[in-house]
């Protein structure tokens, strides 16, 4: 197993009301004037300074185009490693930095009228920065050349979180600070990410930069991913309309594909076995086919027993029994053209609701079955152009059939989505600046209740230019302007800058605006289904705003990020509850704004063969009070979260150890409390290399934490909706061990 290397993890922060865009514009200004107010060379009296010459190299010589600061003085060296600077006397601080290297530092003492030399030298950068390509923000640059604050699950992480759950990213995503994957259907396991407290159906996940999966991922939607094929997962928080458009106003998951490389085929098989009756099976197969042509193929088959943990005849745990199959076919003429074709299909059958020949409490039965059927195709393209520009061409089309019955109701529906993308990047003296179009097509079509059905196109048109000032300040505007069918249209701008302090500090701020157009699919109407919900009315979409600032301090072999955040959402949609009539509620926009404020912190220690991340996040969410007017702390959104990982790799094996602390959560429509307990989840894992095998244990929840070791899942009488289950605010599976072997042949 190859050692883990965790990510740089930071993200997003502040935010304001009032004109927060205004103050997230002028807080960038500020910030920027700070750092060139205080790196430029001021003059000085005669007398009151002296000449410094510093020299600074590597191991293998001099070091070009460092950036050196001593006191108000800064300059950048030359070919000979070598800069001159006027700085006042007295004792001066003097930095070196230059990317790819640590900083290096050192004192010195300055008199008036003495030329002084000095060296400093810089190391290698250390292992605990990451030098990742990231994707997701279409410049395709090192993760800490973005201005953008982007997290990034690296490779190493994905083989860990393949042992932990090898049949769906639910785990991968849920260990990634500042996101929660919140069930949001729990009689059929299915589950939301939300990104910071945001509703998970602000979230867009993608597939190598496509909506494979629809607009929206739906509840099921992260629990149909399988993470084999993954190289890395890149996370945008907050508002990425200007980049994704009109389903991104919470933030972006990007899943990127792992490649084939030359040499003999890679074929890797893997068999899973888990506590509950869960068996996973998956092979992924990667060749090249020749200098410019290669392929991968994911198979999997996954299935599950139903589980009933507490005995009150109501399923805890599905069953599931799920088939799917991914080919990938990739093109390189490895002269800056490269094309990706994909297609896939995936059938899944899920059975939840009361368990056979089991009644609830008023003497009936309540079945839930959800059959799903996904096929989807997609297309990346890059090519170099004969002016040195790149054109960047994306389309994908997905359809996906669901069959969900509710007792006696049952609802059939086809959901499509059809993308077309082209955009052309190039690079201009200090600006990197990208131009492009897109087209989306949305549409819901039932069979029981057409009263729902839609059909939205949205054109669109994007920019971005990335300004790098110089090695220490990157500046990034984008803007977007979207033209949908039935809202009329919309701009989404976005501003972020990276500012490079000096001493190993770092520091990002961004801020931008988007929408999101209506549609019955909610949080509530997951679990209910569309049947008890009134036709919509006359909606309003949803208008969000987010700023968001970060500093991180990295010093060999640690890493400490500090992050914060607030976001703003207009005209929310709400599930609201009528007690009269033939349904039993409605979408409605909320009459007050939602209002998102918290903070992150991720601690690190790497050393060679062992790693420590330590994380904190605190979130405020409130929203409007439909019931008793004003507002209310939004539901099922932990004020705190903590966590503790180690990892220690030792000759050919691993151990794992982790701890997830989860505070009290505000809860709504609970019949037995109103805010949740808290609690802790204990994790261990256990990797050994034999030959071409990697054979694992892994055991998660040792405590065995169960939200019905407090009180029943069950509601005493079902809600007009339907619904007999209680929202989930803890695990309902408790202790799961599984095991499992994963080979090469």
């Amino acid at each position: 197993m190859q050692r883990r290397r965790r990510p740089t993890l930071t993200e997003l922060v502040d935010r304001s009301s009032g004109r927060p865009f205004v103050r997230a514009v002028v807080t960038c200004a500020l910030l920027l004037a700070a750092v060139v107010g205080g790196t430029s060379v001021h003059a000085q009296p005669q007398g009151t300074t002296g000449t410094l010459i510093v020299f600074v190299h590597g191991e293998d010589g001099p070091i070009v185009q460092a950036e050196v600061q001593a006191g108000p003085a800064s300059g950048v060296t030359g070919e000979d490693g070598r800069v001159t600077l006027t700085v006042p006397v007295g004792r001066v601080d003097v930095i070196a930095t230059r990317t790819g290297f640590d900083p290096g530092a050192a004192p010195i003492q300055i008199v008036a009228g003495v030329e002084s030399r000095m060296e400093i030298e810089l190391q290698p950068q250390s292992a605990i920065e990451e030098t990742i390509v990231v994707t997701s923000t279409r410049a395709e640059r090192r993760i800490e050349d973005e201005p953008l604050r982007v997290e990034v699950v690296p490779a190493e992480e994905v083989e860990e979180k393949i042992a932990m759950a090898p049949g769906d990213v639910s785990m991968l995503l849920a260990e990634t600070n500042g996101l929660r994957v919140q069930a949001t259907s729990p009689s059929l396991g299915g589950a939301t990410v939300r990104i910071q407290g945001l509703s998970g159906r602000y979230t867009q996940v993608l597939a190598d930069g496509l909506p494979l999966y629809g607009g929206q991922s739906g509840s099921v939607g992260i629990l149909q991913i399988p993470p084999m094929d993954l190289a890395q997962v890149e996370v945008i928080k907050g508002v990425a309309s200007a980049l994704y458009g009109m389903s991104a106003i919470g933030g972006v998951v990007n899943l990127v594909s792992r490649r084939p490389v030359q040499g003999a085929p890679v074929r890797e098989f893997l068999i899973n076995r888990t506590s509950h009756d869960g068996t996973d099976g998956a092979i992924w197969i990667a060749q090249a086919l020749n200098e410019r042509w290669g392929f991968t193929t994911l198979g999997g088959l996954h299935m599950q027993n139903r589980s009933d943990l507490d005995g009150d005849g109501w399923t805890d745990l599905p069953m599931f029994r799920r088939v799917q199959a991914r080919p990938r076919l990739l093109w390189d003429n490895h002269n800056g053209r490269s094309a990706l074709f994909t297609l896939g299909g995936m059938s899944e059958q899920r059975r939840g609701g009361s368990v056979p020949g089991a009644t609830l409490r008023d003497g009936t039965t309540q079945s839930e079955n959800l059959d799903t059927t996904r096929i989807d195709a997609g297309f990346v393209g890059r090519f170099l152009t004969s002016g040195g520009r790149i054109l960047a061409v994306r389309a994908s089309a997905v359809t996906q059939h669901y069959d969900h019955t509710f007792g006696t109701v049952r609802e059939r529906s086809r959901r499509g989505t059809w993308f077309g993308e082209t955009s052309m990047t190039a690079t201009n003296g200090k600006n990197t600046w990208v131009g492009g179009a897109a087209v989306q097509r949305d549409s819901l079509r039932s069979t029981e209740l057409n009263r729902f059905d839609y059909g939205y196109t949205t054109a669109g048109v994007f920019g971005q230019d990335d300004l790098a000032v110089n090695q220490r300040i990157i500046l990034s505007a984008s803007g977007r302007v979207d033209v949908h069918s039935e809202f009329g249209t919309f701009a989404s701008p976005k501003l972020s800058a990276l500012l490079r302090l000096g001493g190993g500090f770092t520091t990002r701020v961004s801020g931008g605006g988007g929408h999101i157009a209506p549609s019955p699919f909610t949080d509530e109407t997951e679990a209910t289904g569309l049947t008890p919900l009134a036709p919509l009315g006359r909606l309003e979409p949803e208008d969000a705003f987010n700023v968001s600032g970060d500093v991180t301090w990295s010093r060999a072999p640690i890493e400490v990020t500090a992050t914060m955040f607030r976001s703003r959402i207009r005209n929310a949609l709400m599930f609201e509850e009528l007690e009269s009539g033939p349904f039993a509620g409605r979408i409605v926009n909320a009459r007050q704004p939602t209002r998102t404020t918290g903070t992150e912190l991720i601690a690190r220690l790497h050393q060679e063969d062992f790693d420590v991340i330590v994380t904190h996040m605190f979130i405020w969410s409130t929203e409007s009070n439909l019931e008793g007017g004003g507002r209310r702390e939004v539901p099922l959104n932990p004020r705190h979260t903590a966590s503790f990982d180690l990892l220690w790799e030792f000759g050919s094996s691993q151990i794992g150890v982790e701890a997830f602390y989860s505070g009290r959560q505000a809860l709504e429509d609970n019949p037995y409390r109103t805010r949740s307990n808290d609690y802790i989840l204990l994790g261990f894992l256990f990797m050994h290399r034999l030959g071409a095998a990697i054979l694992y244990v892994n055991t998660e929840d040792l405590s065995d934490v169960r939200q019905t070791r407090h009180d029943p899942l069950l509601r005493p009488q079902p809600l007009r909706d339907g619904r007999w289950s209680t929202d989930v605010w803890a695990p309902l599976e408790g202790r799961t061990i599984n095991a499992g072997l994963r080979f090469r042949f």
